[in-house]
């Protein structure tokens, strides 16, 4: 009776929720550079509506889109005139958005019955938030819960601080889910914050890394769009902020940040789910972040979780320019790079099938990542970016401080 109740709350929600039956995911292909400027072009005309999940960036890289049902017989017609290779991801993107739903009615089942959090599972955003209250209450004696601003919505910005005393310390900054979409960053983050409370004092890494440096942890950088993506549309990446001047809503909050503003991959359309806004750290999310780490001084790490991919992204990421250390960065990508690839265990492992984890290097191609130089460019020691995997079990943070840590250096070590 019970599980019927919240099925039925589920699809009393689904209603509002706009569907995408029929849309499908093509992965392709392009052989050379002629083929990628093609998708390029192709990616800039809106009125396909076309959903870039892995932009096209280099020969033999391929690009995955999304496609509305109404544009797929035009976009393959037009694929298939100019010879590229292509398949299909998902053929019916309805139907695994469906069975996501009804993977979280169970859980959420689960969860009632044994009155616990479920981290191998997605949450609402109040659920989330109701489990930062329980970590800060039951670790009290590292833990504490900020907020470090306000969403263009009024939803708080809380923020996990891990930290055995003292101001100021050396610190590292992780944030999740500044494209609200990407569930699996945020569901990952919680993970982590879990598992550093619960690990020191047991851990000899995590007790080490928390006796020397804090650690600040943002679970939910966009809590506006992530909100929108259980409501409304479960694609929503951008924030829900207005734009003047048009009737689209929303800026791609990674994007907007202060560092290549408007370069390569970042959009000028208000329409477009790249827009980068109409000035940087416009967007009151990013310029809550940027205002915190300014202000605090001391923070020697900047890393993010983002899903899809399977990439390790270091300065710059939006100029060919490399990074002073980049010989430092290239010595260890076969450690950082080699714990991307492992099973799957985290709800929507059918959305995309897992690739060989690649890394990333911004002398080849810019990103427009903009937030991962948000450190590098403001003179701060250190700074990593880390795309988390699409489809994949949490990151473990023992071998996390072991390996990425072991003498509390920084030295641009993975956290995924």
């Amino acid at each position: 009776m019970k599980l019927g109740l919240i099925f039925s709350a589920l699809f009393g929600v689904s209603l509002c929720l706009e569907t995408y039956v029929g849309h499908q995911v093509l992965r392709i292909k392009p052989k050379n550079e002629e083929e990628i400027k093609k998708l390029q072009h192709l990616e800039t005309m809106g009125h396909l509506e076309l959903d870039f999940w892995k932009n096209p960036t280099a020969p033999s890289f391929p690009a995955d889109v999304r496609i509305p049902a109404k544009r797929v017989p035009l976009v393959k017609a037009f694929l298939e005139s100019h010879g590229f290779e292509y398949s299909v991801l998902i053929k019916d993107l309805q139907v695994v958005l469906d069975k996501e739903k009804q993977d979280m009615a169970q859980s959420l089942q689960k969860d009632r019955s044994t009155a616990t959090f479920n981290y191998g599972t997605y949450h609402s955003l109040d659920s989330i938030y109701a489990e930062l209250d329980h970590l800060a209450s039951a670790f009290n004696n590292i833990v504490r819960k900020i907020q470090i601003g306000e969403s263009y919505e009024k939803r708080p910005l809380f923020v996990l601080k891990f930290s055995t005393g003292g101001r100021k310390r050396p610190a590292i900054w992780l944030d999740a889910g500044i494209h609200s979409r990407e569930w699996v960053t945020q569901a990952s983050a919680m993970w982590i914050a879990k598992q550093i409370a619960s690990e020191y004092g047991n851990d000899p890494s995590t007790t080490s890394l928390l006796n020397k440096m804090d650690i600040f942890l943002l679970p939910v950088a966009n809590p506006d769009g992530y909100v929108f993506t259980h409501t409304t549309n479960r694609m929503w990446r951008k924030t829900r902020s207005r734009n003047k001047g048009s009737l689209c809503v929303g800026v791609d909050p990674n994007r907007n940040w202060d560092a290549g503003f408007g370069g390569p991959g970042a959009s000028n359309n208000p329409c477009s789910d790249s827009y980068r806004g109409p000035r940087a750290n416009s967007e009151v999310e990013v310029k809550s972040i940027v205002d915190f780490i300014r202000n605090h001084g001391n923070i020697q790490a900047f890393l993010t979780l983002h899903s899809y991919s399977q990439l390790l992204m270091y300065p710059y990421g939006y100029k060919c320019t490399q990074a002073a250390d980049y010989d430092e960065l290239v010595r260890h990508s076969d450690v950082v790079s080699a714990p991307l690839f492992c099973p799957a265990s985290f709800p929507l492992s059918n959305i995309a099938e897992r690739y060989q984890a690649e890394l990333y290097d911004p002398h080849q191609q810019p990103a427009t990542r903009g937030n991962k130089n948000l450190v590098q460019c403001n003179a701060f020691e250190r700074e990593i970016l880390v795309i988390s995997k699409h489809v994949a079990s949490p990151p473990i943070l023992s071998p996390l401080c072991s390996s990425m840590f072991p003498s509390l250096s920084f030295n641009h070590r993975i956290i995924e």
